[in-house]
């Protein structure tokens, strides 16, 4: 499915890839199955959450004379790592546990990583997280095990409505665009996010003030 589907299997974790994520926010419904398949996948524990999906609400009405006018939105954004250009958990991390493969997604070496939590009050997407069972930070991978099989990551292939799909970032970006930075998703200027959003018709920009995650415990 998605911009790999013509691929060989062989390119799903080639060097150089520089893989990321393409997510259509008009596609996605915040049913989770992306976020469900992620932690069955990886035997996530409790309160690990590799992806996640964020419902982002706002919007006021207004009373003119005997009727209300209303510019209320909700949408949602499933998010994991974004596996970035300027990766901040690889900068911050004493131990060089961050690390990047070959084909350009960050992942933790559990050999090196001592728990430090360093990388996880780092990174603005939240994206590592500590494994308390396991002793250590763990994260998404993009489905390293997988790809090296020429299978897709499970997030992508579990989406009903086919709102997720992955591939190099800059095919990516030529056929999707640029957009990286809609709320409540951080400054991306800051990590540089292999991530492209379609955005939804209400989105609003990263810097913008006018709603509110209504999940805020399941994230």
């Amino acid at each position: 499915m998605g911009i790999m589907t013509d691929k060989d299997s062989a390119s799903y974790a080639v060097a150089g890839g520089n893989y990321g994520f393409h997510f259509d926010q008009e596609l996605c419904t915040g049913c989770k199955a992306c976020q469900i398949a992620c932690k069955d996948k990886h035997d996530l524990p409790i309160g690990v959450n590799w992806r996640r999906v964020v419902e982002y609400s706002g919007g006021t009405w207004t009373a003119q004379g005997n009727a209300l006018t209303q510019n209320v939105f909700t949408y949602y954004t499933s998010i994991a790592c974004n596996h970035c250009e300027d990766a901040i958990c690889m900068q911050v991390c004493p131990t060089t546990a961050m690390s990047r493969r070959e084909d350009g997604t960050v992942y933790v070496d559990s050999s090196k990583c001592v728990g430090c939590r360093y990388c996880e009050w780092a990174c603005a997407y939240g994206a590592p997280q500590f494994n308390a069972e396991e002793g250590h930070m763990s994260k998404c991978d993009l489905c390293y095990d997988y790809r090296s099989t020429g299978q897709e990551p499970a997030c992508v292939t579990a989406c009903p409505s086919r709102a997720l799909d992955w591939g190099p970032i800059d095919d990516l970006r030529a056929q999707f665009g640029t957009e990286d930075g809609i709320a409540p998703l951080p400054d991306p200027s800051i990590t540089k996010p292999r991530l492209v959003i379609h955005p939804h018709k209400d989105a609003q920009p990263w810097n913008s003030a006018n709603g509110e995650i209504l999940n805020p415990k399941e994230i």
